[in-house]
């Protein structure tokens, strides 16, 4: 019986769409919002993952997988375990430096292609009851006229359910095989093996494919993700009571003060009586915000500290905790 691995880490999601063209090109035709047939990709040429700036001063990013195709349009396909609030700003980046990048000195505008930001999450970050989210550029009062460049495409897998394999049918294999499969799955779908594109990515989840080293990585990557979650969660509480407090003591004080202005025993209860109502209603709002955001960043850090002494590479330190690769080296 063949055993598999789960395509969602990040050694597996690399093997599969950062080493096979013709992987990479079915999974983004079938996730991609291309609007025809003739829009969609042929092939491609793998770029380095490593988005370095023309100056050294600036940032240096990294992302899983980045090619570009005969047009010259170039796609970013990114696979993220845990939502973190600085993931939005980390894709805008990435996506905005691939684009201004194509261009060198004295070229014209005209020339620029656009750049697809293609994101799995596996994680649920809007209020959305749907699992894919489309964002460009857009005038919102009148027009809905569009400026093309730059297109983010974000799905939250865990919201993923598949209904009709008529509708859109290479779309629900793919995200079957991300959703589906993993160390329990004891016989593959037979829909999944009878499409040879996805039958050929489960042939590289396969346990037999990857040395003891690689899947000593796999295992601690799991690890690590755990980990994350737990110090996450465990911040977010502490967070949110350190809120709590902060906002009582800060809504009591702004409450008397104002009764206190009112003067006598009515004016003084009925003052209070808002003041208390008001002022603990805005206080937790902001104790909330700084105490979970603190309890975040001291947990990541600590988190990212103790994946440096196990000997964890930068980059995945950086994937797995939210923290930028330069945080981490800091650290």
């Amino acid at each position: 019986m063949k055993k598999y691995l789960d395509p969602k880490t990040d050694l597996t999601f690399k093997k599969v769409f950062g080493e096979h063209k013709d992987l990479v090109i079915s999974f983004m035709n079938a996730l991609l919002p291309f609007d025809s047939p003739e829009e969609e990709i042929e092939d491609v040429e793998y770029l380095s993952p490593e988005l370095v700036p023309v100056n050294p001063l600036w940032k240096d990013s990294m992302v899983d997988v980045r090619c570009r195709d005969a047009r010259g349009r170039q796609f970013i396909v990114e696979m993220q375990m845990m939502w973190t609030v600085e993931y939005k700003q980390r894709v805008l980046f990435n996506a905005s430096k691939a684009y201004v990048s194509q261009l060198h000195k004295g070229e014209e505008f005209h020339l620029l292609q656009p750049v697809y930001s293609l994101n799995m999450l596996n994680d649920t970050y809007s209020d959305s009851e749907s699992y894919y989210h489309d964002y460009k550029i857009v005038e919102v009062a009148e027009t809905k006229e569009v400026i093309d460049g730059l297109r983010f495409i974000f799905i939250e897998l865990p919201k993923f359910t598949p209904k009709s394999y008529c509708e859109k049918k290479m779309q629900t294999l793919w995200l079957r095989y991300l959703t589906e499969i993993d160390e329990k799955t004891d016989e593959a779908p037979k829909e999944l093996l009878e499409n040879p594109q996805i039958s050929k990515a489960m042939e590289e989840l396969e346990e037999s494919a990857f040395s003891q080293s690689e899947l000593y990585i796999y295992d601690r990557f799991w690890d690590m993700v755990s980990t994350s979650r737990t110090l996450i969660n465990s911040a977010l509480r502490r967070g949110k009571m350190q809120g709590e407090m902060i906002g009582e003591e800060r809504g009591l004080k702004r409450g008397m003060r104002k009764g206190m202005r009112k003067g006598m025993e009515e004016g003084l209860k009925k003052g209070m009586a808002e003041g208390l109502e008001k002022g603990m209603e805005k206080g937790m709002e902001k104790g909330m915000e700084k105490g979970l955001e603190k309890g975040k960043e001291d947990e990541r850090r600590r988190n990212a500290v103790g994946m440096k002494a196990e000997g964890i590479p930068v980059d995945v330190i950086s994937r797995v905790t939210g923290l930028t690769p330069e945080q981490v080296s800091a650290l």
